[in-house]
This record gives C-alpha cells, sequence and structure tokens, in this order.
C-alpha cells in the first residue's frame, strides 16, 4: 500500500512538472507564431507599399524631388540602359557614362529622340583604376546632378573556382564592381550635399545576402555595395540624400549571356527593361529593397534560409552551371 501511495505522489508531481513545461512550450509556440504572423503582415505591407501603390498612384516628379540630370554608369546596355530610358520617361536629364564611345552616341540619341530630354555622354573605363575619375569630375562640374545610377559592374564570365581566376580579373571586378561605386558617389555627393537634395541608387545583388560558392569575388563585392549604401543613406539621410541598395536577382542581360536559361525573359527573370521599370519605382521609399516584386520574395526567402543550406544548394547549381558553360566554350 505504501508503495503505491509513493507512486500516486511521484505520479502528481509528474503531472504538475509536465503542466507546467506544456504551459510554457504553449507561451513559446504562441510567442514565435505571433512573431512570425507580425514578420509576414510586416513584408507583405512593405512589398505591397513598394511594387504595387506606387503604380496605382501617379508618378512622382523625380526633376523637382531630386534635380535636373541623372547619370547612369554602365549604361550602354542592358540594366544601365533601361535605367536611363526610364528615368528619360519621367523627364530626367540623362548622362550616360560608358567605355564604348559608338555605343554612348547611339543611346544618346535615341533617348534624346524618344523623349523630351537633354542628353550628354562621358567616355570612361572603369576597370583602369584611378585613370578616368578627373575627367568625369570635370565633365561634371556645373551640372544639377539629382541622380546618381552606379550600375557599372562585371561578372567573370560563368561560375568559377576562386583560384582559377587570373589577376587580371580580380582587379577589374575591384575596380569596377567597387571603386566605381565609391568614387562616383564621392565626385556627385558634395554636391547634391550643398543642394539638400538628390538620389543616390547603387546595384548590389541578391548574392550579398548569403556567401555564394563560385561567385565569391563577385559576391564579396556586391556585398560592399550593399553596405556601402545602406551605411551612407544613414550617414547622410539627414542632409536630404536618398541613398539606395538594389539587390536583385537575375536579369536577362549580357552579364548571364554564358546560360541560354538565364538569359532569357522568364517568370522570375525579367528583362532589364521591366526591372527598371519597377526599381524606379521604388526610388524614395526604401533604402534597400530588391526592386522587383518577385526577386523582393526571393530575396527574403534566401536570407531566411540556412547559411549552410544555401552554400550548398549554391554551390550544386553553380557546378551545373559551370560545367555546361565550359562545355559550351569548348565547342
Amino acid at each position: 500500500m505504501a508503495a503505491v501511495d509513493r507512486f500516486s505522489l511521484l505520479y502528481r508531481e509528474i503531472s504538475r512538472s509536465c503542466n507546467f513545461y506544456m504551459e510554457a512550450l504553449a507561451i513559446v509556440g504562441a510567442w514565435y507564431t505571433v512573431r512570425k504572423c507580425v514578420s509576414l503582415a510586416f513584408d507583405t505591407y512593405s512589398m505591397l507599399r513598394l511594387h504595387v501603390i506606387p503604380k496605382l498612384g501617379g508618378e512622382v516628379n523625380l526633376v523637382k524631388k531630386y534635380g535636373k540630370w541623372a547619370v547612369v554608369t554602365g549604361s550602354t546596355d542592358g540594366v544601365g540602359k533601361a535605367f536611363a530610358e526610364e528615368l528619360a520617361k519621367r523627364g530626367v536629364n540623362i548622362i550616360l557614362v560608358s567605355r564604348n564611345k559608338e555605343k554612348l552616341e547611339a543611346v544618346s540619341r535615341s533617348i534624346s529622340e524618344t523623349y523630351p530630354v537633354e542628353t550628354d555622354f562621358i567616355v570612361a573605363d572603369f576597370s583602369k583604376g584611378r585613370e578616368p575619375y578627373p575627367a568625369i569630375k570635370e565633365a561634371l562640374r556645373d551640372r544639377d546632378v539629382g541622380i546618381l545610377v552606379n550600375n557599372v559592374g562585371i561578372f567573370h564570365g560563368y561560375p568559377e573556382y576562386f583560384s582559377n581566376l587570373s589577376e587580371d580579373i580580380l582587379w577589374d571586378i575591384i575596380h569596377v564592381n567597387i571603386a566605381s561605386a565609391s568614387m562616383m558617389t564621392h565626385i556627385v555627393l558634395q554636391g547634391m550635399v550643398k543642394k539638400k537634395r538628390g538620389a543616390i541608387v547603387n546595384i548590389s545583388s541578391i548574392f550579398c545576402c548569403q556567401p555564394t560558392p563560385l561567385s565569391t569575388i563577385y559576391g564579396a563585392s556586391k556585398s560592399y555595395v550593399d553596405y556601402f549604401s545602406r551605411a551612407l543613406h544613414y550617414e547622410y539621410a539627414s542632409k536630404g540624400i536618398f541613398v539606395q541598395s538594389l539587390t536583385p536577382s537575375t536579369i536577362a542581360t549580357k552579364l548571364v549571356a554564358f546560360n541560354s536559361s538565364l538569359s532569357k525573359r522568364s517568370i522570375f527573370i525579367p528583362s532589364a527593361e521591366e526591372y527598371a521599370s519597377h526599381a524606379v519605382s521604388t526610388l524614395g521609399l526604401s533604402k534597400r529593397t530588391a526592386g522587383y516584386w518577385k526577386h523582393a520574395i526571393m530575396f527574403t526567402l534566401a536570407e531566411h534560409l540556412p547559411e549552410w543550406f544555401w552554400a550548398w544548394s549554391s554551390l550544386c547549381i553553380s557546378s551545373i552551371v559551370r560545367k555546361q558553360a565550359l562545355t559550351s566554350k569548348v565547342k
């Protein structure tokens, strides 16, 4: 009988302990659920505010808000050209900056003939280190530059192991992807501060959110651009300067020409024109955005994936793409 009593007492103690832990787990579960629901609601609202509401309302007068001229680097092809055209469509005069004079002349002429804006261009090869910047600074000296789009960027052809890249490619990526954004911003920023208005748009990449094997130097350069943009925004927001980091996923441009599937428009791969149209509408609304609503979903998912899973899946996919690129190269 005594043994039965002891067992009953033990059972009651265990039950009380279990009830306490069950209640604690229920509280933790409820807190986690509420937190996720709030986060989802906030993300949904942010997406609507960035990618739906601006399309429904009237367009912002960018000239009045920021200034008469926009400088766009890497502007003879792809996203840069599309950005220049989209800004011109909204009445902003365009200064194109790229290395190919013939292409610059053609794009400049096309924009000025299509839209009621003035255009100009500056020939500059950003892979030449410090060489192009004195001429750029002189050319922009008396311009009312209200918007700078640091778009110019290069990739190392196809996914590749870091040790297989040449030193020339490494320096080119550093000069074009990192130094150009820093130096172009430095050139126009003083004028913007004096006027107490201006916008700087830096094109980063979804690769900035997680380590991406076989795109190591490219991803690192885009991480720099993203960090640089976000820090600069906090540094100069009080002075009337808006700095935006765009973190797109794949866009159908020459940058991904090494793979026929990636270089064609699809459900998650917009054309450069489609991307630019969406991205420009987010200017002044978000300091960090993918610029395109489908890419925003992808970026959010990528950020929340475990690092090991992102790195592993990226390595697998990039290895396949690399193999395809090398096979095509041999042919």
